[in-house]
């Protein structure tokens, strides 16, 4: 039972979808709460669909808002005389079944905080769901023709109606159809969401040490002090809002900026001040008013803290393309990289965000370029002209990352290409290596594309600059990483870092390392928080016994391959070795034992293989998502699944209830009463007996 599915997997997503809903509506119907299972299914289906993370465990009250007043109104059709489903009430047993079953994502919100979300929003949902100007353009239409008497659920009468609508005959809201169509052509409507991969965990220091390093920056040092400069009572600028040249001058020297004031008219050609000037006034630490350059009050706890202040100023980089790139005259053009600006600083640092391996720059100036043959039309030129426009972008681009590096973001260094940068091809359709960021694989990846000549070319020329000898690496500090983790959780991205899952309970820790988590990561989170609960022992006790409460068997199985692999020095072997004659343990224990190598079937008893096979068919009902999903499955087994069913129903595997849903399905699948293939499987095992008897 995954909590995130990949995007496109949408086979698996159902098969969980489903099992999901199934078991909340038996639970909400044993606990007397409201659930409307259409309704459970939209809320899933907008967390997997809609959303830049996916996590179905995880609602933050931004969630519920979208959902209820924005995802909701957009996709679902609720005809004229149909009766109205309690969304906010179906989502209210939802979140508690989730906190109740141990699905929750533990770096959530508390359920209380969940639930007071939905109570904030629910009284707006009917007007939401009124609101014509928030449907998607399918429910548009389809509700314009409900509300005209015409049978939406007759093809031919709605086509009949369509053909009305085109020639003018049918009546219908031009402003609210006009306002659906610039949502959806602009990107805002939620169904155009791109999913973002979730990024590999990462490792910080304390906030304490990172202040340290922020104070160090002398970009922190100059924004201060301009802003101590300036002071409350300001300094006086020109008409076009420039320092005087007297006051440029006496700043020049206060900062200590290098630029040459001797013989200068304007502080326009201080360009060095004029980017600090221009970068403090982004950070919001000084603003111009009433004719004087003024330091912002409200950022004095700002200018307090080195860290706040370093994170201000690394949150304003995205802001100063014009100080930056921009042209200083009208006898130069900007660079592609001044149009698209935004949008690449962002997809360079989150490419190299969470990287174990610095980033050669000649990869990333050349994935890059992709980007710029995506975004412009550069069929027009030849082939000097677009390799003059490429170098005036990589141009403007060391420029940014020039003053990323001076901030303290980036570091730079030369050596030798991490052998991974050389197994990705630009050209064609290729597998990347296992663990590659997501953003590295969107600019660097191009699978599925046609061998192109020249892009063959193209790689085969970056592979030998690659391998020539040592080039430029690139990666981000921790003050960088920091920042760009800060803008990552901002947008709703899934970012890991170690050490925040320290005070999880143990389901939720072991739910989110095997979901989440590589290995190594993995195996310091899980140090870090049995560490943090000082006997050892008995905080191995909890995690064993979160696996044992887990109701979902596929999940528990995961959890429990966690322990395995993340305890060191064998002791996950030694602990699940440990649990082998544990009765409610011993079938998840055995299919870990077995998948990991380190038990055959030879090594098992009778019963042991009876058990290993009963978890292996009760994971595979699960992983068809129960129901009608895993009746297919055993039906597309054919007769081969009829024994192996039959003998599984007289295991001793502790899962009495998901043996008797077993059955049935069995029964229906095969068309073979449950009943029948318990008798059967008895016979045969008697008879078998009785046999090699006879044989000694």
């Amino acid at each position: 039972m995954r909590m995130r599915c990949e995007a496109g997997a949408e086979e698996e997503f159902e098969a969980a979808c489903g099992l999901l809903v199934d078991r909340l509506v038996q639970w909400a119907g044993e606990q007397g709460l409201p659930v409307d299972g259409f309704m459970a299914e939209a809320a899933l289906d907008y967390r997997h669909r809609a959303t830049a993370d996916g996590r179905l465990g995880l609602w933050e009250p931004r969630h519920v808002e979208e959902l209820l007043l924005c995802w909701l109104p957009e996709t679902i059709t609720e005809l004229p005389g149909e009766e109205r489903g309690d969304a906010p009430g179906t989502l209210r047993t939802l979140l508690r079944y989730l906190h109740a079953a141990r699905l929750a994502d533990p770096r959530g919100p508390a359920l209380e905080d969940s639930l007071a979300a939905v109570d904030a929003v629910a009284e707006l949902y009917p007007g939401a769901m009124a609101d014509r100007t928030r449907w998607g353009l399918a429910k548009f239409w389809a509700m314009t023709a409900a509300e005209q008497g015409v049978d939406v659920l007759d093809g031919a009468a709605l086509q009949r109606f369509a053909e009305r609508a085109q020639r003018g005959e049918a009546a219908y809201d031009q402003q609210a159809l006009d306002m659906v169509m610039e949502r959806r052509l602009t990107g805002r409507a939620l169904s155009s969401v791109a999913r973002a991969e979730p990024q590999l965990p990462v490792v910080l220091p304390p906030d304490d040490e990172l202040r340290r390093r922020a104070e160090a920056s002398a970009i922190v040092v100059q924004l201060r002090g301009l802003a101590e400069w300036a002071g409350r009572d300001g300094r006086a600028v020109t008409e076009a809002g420039r320092l005087r040249m007297a006051d440029a001058r006496e700043l020049v020297d206060v900062l200590g900026t290098g630029d040459k004031a001797e013989g200068v008219r304007s502080s326009a050609d201080l360009p060095r001040l004029g980017l600090l000037v221009e970068w403090a006034k982004k950070a919001r630490l000084v603003r111009v008013v009433k004719g004087r350059l003024c330091a912002v009050a409200r950022a004095r706890p700002v200018l307090a803290d080195p860290l706040q202040l370093w994170l201000r100023a690394f949150e304003a980089c995205f802001e100063l393309r014009q100080a930056l790139i921009g042209a200083r005259s009208g006898w130069h053009v900007e660079s592609m990289l001044f149009d698209a600006y935004e949008d690449v600083l962002e997809d360079v640092l989150n490419t190299v965000y969470s990287l174990p391996y610095p980033m050669p720059w000649p990869r990333l100036r050349d994935s890059v370029h992709l980007a710029y043959r995506a975004r412009f039309q550069l069929d027009g030129g030849s082939d000097v002209q677009h390799r003059m426009w490429f170098e005036h972008a990589d141009r403007d681009l060391r420029t940014v990352l020039d003053t990323m590096v001076e901030l303290g973001a980036i570091e730079r260094e030369r050596g030798m290409t991490d052998p991974v940068f050389l197994e990705v091809d630009l050209s064609a359709e290729s597998e990347l290596p296992e663990g590659m960021p997501p953003e590295l694989a969107e600019l660097l990846g191009s699978a599925g594309v046609a061998p192109d000549p020249t892009a063959q070319e193209r790689d085969r020329r970056l592979r030998e600059e690659l391998t020539a000898g040592p080039v430029e690496l690139i990666r981000l500090t921790e003050l960088g990483t920091r920042a760009v983790r800060q803008r990552l959780l901002a947008v709703g991205r899934d970012a890991p870092l170690v050490g925040e899952l320290a005070q999880a309970s143990a389901t939720g820790l072991l739910g989110v390392l095997s979901e989440d988590y590589d290995p190594d990561a993995a195996r310091v989170e899980l140090a870090g928080w049995i560490a943090a609960r000082g006997e050892r022992d008995a905080a191995l006790r909890r995690l064993v016994e979160a696996v044992r409460s887990m109701p979902f068997r596929v999940r528990a199985q995961a959890m429990l391959a966690v322990l395995l692999v993340a305890l060191p020095d064998g002791e996950g072997e030694r602990l699940l070795r440990g649990l082998r004659g544990d009765a409610a343990l011993a079938p998840l224990v055995l299919t870990a034992l077995t998948h990991h190598e380190l038990l055959s079937p030879e090594d098992m008893t009778d019963a042991e293989q009876l058990l290993l096979l009963a978890e292996n068919l009760l994971q595979l009902v699960e992983l068809a998502g129960g129901g009608d999903g895993a009746e297919e499955v055993l039906r597309a087994q054919g007769s081969e699944v009829r024994d192996a069913v039959a003998a599984v129903l007289d295991s001793a595997h502790p899962d009495r209830a998901g043996l008797e849903e077993l059955g049935q399905l069995a029964a229906r699948a095969l068309r073979t009463p449950a009943a029948r293939l318990g008798r059967a499987w008895k016979r045969r095992r008697t008879a078998g007996k009785s046999g090699r008897k006879r044989h000694r």
